[in-house]
């Protein structure tokens, strides 16, 4: 298994009363609140934390595409992984992911992803994603037609960079008299992708199939739910003529390692709770606006993200698998039962969430990386029935 540092960059030092008074940290939240000042150290302490991950030995770090949101202080996630890409030597840097139907030319973001791989020289995972429901309200973008827009965009993006050019690419939303990419992936025939979602068919369907065959990720979801998308994808896969293997799935999920069980649920739990009852919570037309997908996808996702809608306290995400807290050994058999039951080969860990200060963020994340970290990678594929009759 391949562990990652995923990091959201919250503005950890709002005023959680203001959050209260707008019902969301995202897209309404005013902009007054922000201080440079605070935001500036923010950013230094979260790059810092990133680039520790790599001393501490995880296989890589992660950063991601949000937008007008306390909740995380990335709308730019290339800006954060070109800043480590001169300053970590080993680990991968995923972008998880850029939202490709925001983006009015996504050439643009094809270049910038190459210019990271050859910095890194290989170390780049591209991810991407369609971008949540707020953020069309943000750019004020049909989600109706977020999926076409997704697939001209990510069919641009593959072809400028394995295609020799020049060429031209006349699309519905994207058109082209010259594509001719400089500089190319450093990686051929280029970085591999990730799909992170929420868990609609339509991208399980795309992700599994035999054309891309991209790594899936779940995120910040009960394992409940987490386990159901990931044995769709494997049946996606079955379907579509070939049997895929643990490496292709992927899991998010908070993560607090404390001294003890007792211990770490008292320190987490505020943090934990200002991370999914302020900063994540939104209004289900913010999440899932009308058109963004389809009816049946939209009734799964709105299952799986029922707990969004009302607060959570942390004694019941810990129950649903949500949250994973206690000390290095509950931390630790936790994992390796939820590897067990699900089969995943990608671990990313969210080990600084909402108002979880650094002395907190630190001493959890070296528990994690020095007694918790080295079993989850040493667990390989898990036996399937036909490898297993083999």
């Amino acid at each position: 298994m391949q562990v990652f540092f995923f990091h959201l960059m919250p503005y950890a030092e709002i005023d959680l009363a203001e959050i209260d008074k707008v019902g969301t940290s995202w897209v309404k939240l005013p902009n007054r609140l922000y201080d440079p000042e605070v935001g500036a150290t923010l950013y230094d302490r979260y790059l810092n934390q990133l680039e520790r991950a790599e001393e501490l030995g995880f296989d890589g770090v992660g950063v991601n595409e949000h937008h007008q949101t306390a909740y995380g202080m990335m709308p730019s996630p290339i800006v954060m992984a070109a800043a480590l890409a001169r300053r970590t030597h080993r680990v991968k840097i995923a972008i998880l992911g850029s939202a490709l139907p925001l983006r009015q030319h996504p050439l643009t973001l094809a270049e910038e992803h190459a210019m990271i791989d050859n910095l890194t020289r290989g170390r780049l995972i591209s991810g991407f994603v369609r971008g949540i429901g707020a953020e069309y309200h943000i750019f004020g973008v049909d989600p109706s037609i977020s999926h076409e827009r997704f697939h001209e965009a990510h069919e641009l993006i593959i072809r400028a960079w394995t295609e020799e050019g020049p060429f031209e690419f006349h699309g519905k939303h994207y058109r082209h008299r010259y594509v001719n990419m400089w500089p190319r992936p450093y990686q051929q025939p280029h970085p591999p992708v990730w799909i992170p979602s929420q868990g609609s068919q339509e991208t399980i369907d795309f992700a599994a199939h035999p054309d891309r065959k991209y790594t899936y990720l779940q995120t910040f979801s009960p394992a409940v739910a987490v386990k159901k998308y990931l044995d769709a994808y494997r049946d996606r896969a079955e379907e579509y003529g070939y049997t895929t293997d643990d490496s292709k799935l992927g899991w998010a999920v908070p993560i607090y390692v404390g001294e003890t069980d007792a211990s770490a649920v008292a320190e987490a739990k505020v943090h934990f709770e200002n991370f999914r009852n302020r900063f994540a919570k939104m209004p289900i037309e913010f999440l899932l606006p009308p058109g963004y997908t389809s009816r049946e996808s939209m009734k799964r996702v709105a299952a799986a993200k029922a707990s969004m809608f009302g607060d959570l306290a942390i004694e019941t995400a810990m129950e649903m698998g949500m949250m994973v807290c206690g000390s290095a050994e509950t931390v630790r058999q936790r994992f390796e039962a939820y590897h067990a039951d699900m089969g995943f080969g990608q671990l990313l860990t969210l080990l600084q969430f909402g108002t979880l200060p650094p002395e907190l963020t630190d001493a959890s994340t070296e528990r994690f990386a020095r007694d918790v970290m080295p079993t989850l990678q040493a667990l390989g594929d898990r036996a399937t029935p036909a490898l297993a009759s083999a």
